[in-house]
């Protein structure tokens, strides 16, 4: 008579039918937490609501999703804490503003984080137009006439706002004459005060442009003249007409100050692991990211949640993007030169 120990009916059992131990994912009974850099109820926080359902679905294991909310620094707290003492175990996420890069690559005060160290699972959305217009009773109807005026009124919301950046490096790259730059404004205000004439011109979104000013745009109240597309080559539907901003680039040195800008507003609104997660927990996280932007229901959650339209860049683009990113300190001293108050660079 044979006798088989019941170790050896076990492990017969686990090879013939397999274990439930062995092939239980990773994540089934454990909570993924997601560390968000801005507060609760705004609009990334809007964002990061539409993609957790797709998250929980696509993880193997279907794993429970908490949000930590951690504001501060323009989203540097919260990478600076994902960086230095969350557990690399693949349970927490970071959700980092775009600040994340340019805050780092401009070496801005409090940093910690090493940017090329962290593990990057992709963004929801990625694409952007920037318009330059001016108001049409201002009597700028070409490239010369923008370049002809002079003390051109450009209005923005703040030094430093991306929108006070944006105009001001466009006023350089097409060499305005003498553009004074005049702040304190929301964007609504700023509408406002380029219909009544206390500005003359401004930077704004060409989806809100449509959207926002659709009828002063027919009549003629304002007029576009020149876009900048993120990521370059990607046409807006609507402005496909205009010139964009890189054909005024002169230098590489401009050349390189456009892509760095880019790339800032390419990487949206990143999600990111610790250094040193478990190789395995990186690729389960990364796949099911992917799956995440590329589900059919995932376009219409997101644009209920945000209002926007989902334009995700996916784990591999952003890294691809971030090798590329210039990072030269020329470089990086003409964007600063650009983001504070007072005359424009010499070109």
């Amino acid at each position: 008579m044979c006798l088989v120990s019941s170790a050896g009916v076990a492990a017969f059992f686990c090879l013939t039918f397999g274990c439930a131990n062995a092939q239980a994912p990773f994540y089934q009974g454990k909570t993924i937490t997601i560390i968000q850099g801005t507060s609760p109820g705004g609009s990334s926080d809007m964002l990061t609501r539409s993609m957790i359902p797709f998250l929980q679905k696509h993880i193997p294991g279907n794993p429970t999703i908490v949000s930590e909310y951690m504001p501060g620094g323009g989203g540097t707290k919260a990478a600076n804490h994902i960086f230095k003492n969350s557990k690399p175990d693949g349970l927490t996420i970071g959700r980092i503003g775009g600040a994340l890069v340019a805050n780092a690559v401009l070496g801005e005060k409090g940093v910690l984080y090493e940017l090329d160290k962290f593990i990057y699972l992709g963004s929801p959305h990625s694409t952007y137009h920037w318009a330059f217009l001016t108001r049409g009773e201002a009597g700028i109807k070409t490239i010369g006439d923008l370049r002809s005026a002079s003390g051109m009124r450009i209005g923005a919301q703040a030094v430093g706002h991306s929108i006070y950046f944006v105009g001001r490096m466009f006023a350089f790259l097409l060499s305005i004459k003498d553009p004074n730059f005049v702040v304190g404004y929301s964007g609504t205000e700023l509408d406002a005060a380029l219909a009544r004439g206390e500005i003359d011109a401004r930077i704004n979104n060409a989806d809100t442009v449509l959207t926002r000013n659709g009828e002063l745009l027919k009549r003629g109240a304002i007029v576009p003249h020149i876009i900048m597309e993120v990521p370059k080559g990607l046409k807006h539907h609507h402005f496909s007409n205009l010139p964009e901003i890189e054909g005024f680039a002169k230098t590489d040195r401009e050349r390189k100050l456009l892509h760095m800008v880019r790339v800032f507003r390419q990487f949206g609104t990143p999600s990111i692991l610790p250094p040193g997660t478990p190789r395995d927990q990186v690729e389960i996280l990364k796949a099911a990211m992917v799956k995440t932007f590329t589900d059919p229901e995932f376009p219409a959650e997101y644009k209920k949640f945000t209002g926007d339209e989902a334009t995700p860049l996916m784990p591999e683009e952003m890294e691809k993007a971030l090798k590329e990113l210039p990072r030269d300190p020329e470089t990086v001293a003409l964007f600063k030169k650009l983001n504070v108050a007072g005359p424009l660079p010499a070109r």
